[in-house]
């Protein structure tokens, strides 16, 4: 008996288009980057003291450092999302050792600022503490990242990397919760001013712990195909 072989055509496999996500980052990271290069030219331009920005002016090195590594941690980072890229070994590593003393210093140095510096007008408690659990919590997140790279397990360095890099992103989101509110009711009091921040740290970590557990649920239907690779 012969058997024929099925002459139906073989689908195709549609890639989704890899750049919308790191654009989209990027888009995000602009509103902090903007932000921190104008606060660069008010310190080395001879700005006037304000009340808003004596603090730096008092004590500029922990606040350039923020700048200058959360710049390079948010923009470098944004590419670190991209499969084109993260697939390449020499890309990864390089980056990573570019990205994660990047990370820990944006951390270190926002906590800095937090426990040290007078509190500006409009905060208060309440996003006192927020920003020292946010910024404690991206610390260990890069921390236990770099633990797990160590160990081999790169399923939990990726995990724990993308929380960090959600935290730090987080100026962004701040932005966007932030302004409606502005725009409409105008500057919010302090109770308001802490939901707003807090609740754009929560958006990225919600966001991040969906495509950490995206990413596992497609592992299992992709491992075979790479092991046929």
């Amino acid at each position: 008996m012969t058997i024929q072989a099925s002459s139906a055509p073989v689908p195709r496999v549609r890639r989704r288009p890899q750049w919308p996500v790191a654009a989209g980052l990027i888009l995000l990271s602009l509103i902090p980057v903007i932000a921190g290069a104008v606060r660069l030219t008010e310190l080395t331009g001879g700005a006037a003291v304000t009340p808003q920005n004596a603090r730096f002016f008092a004590s500029p090195v922990p606040v350039v450092t923020h700048i200058v590594s959360v710049t390079t941690y948010s923009l470098l980072g944004a590419f670190q999302f991209l499969p084109s890229l993260r697939g390449r070994r020499g890309w990864h590593r390089i980056a990573g050792r570019v990205l994660a003393p990047a990370g820990l210093l944006a951390a270190l140095s926002g906590l800095w600022m937090t426990l040290f510096y007078p509190l500006p007008p409009g905060d208060g408690l309440a996003l006192f503490v927020l920003r020292l659990v946010f910024g404690s919590a991206m610390a260990a997140s890069i921390v236990l990242g770099l633990a797990a790279i160590v160990h081999r397990d790169f399923v939990r360095h990726g995990a724990w990397m993308t929380r960090g890099y959600a935290i730090g992103v987080a100026a962004g989101t701040q932005a966007l919760t932030g302004l409606p509110w502005i725009l409409l009711v105008g500057p919010p009091d302090e109770p308001t001013r802490a939901v707003l921040l807090g609740s754009a740290w929560v958006i990225n970590v919600a966001v991040a712990e969906y495509v950490i557990r995206r990413r596992a649920t497609r592992a299992p239907e992709t491992a075979p195909l790479d092991s046929r690779a």
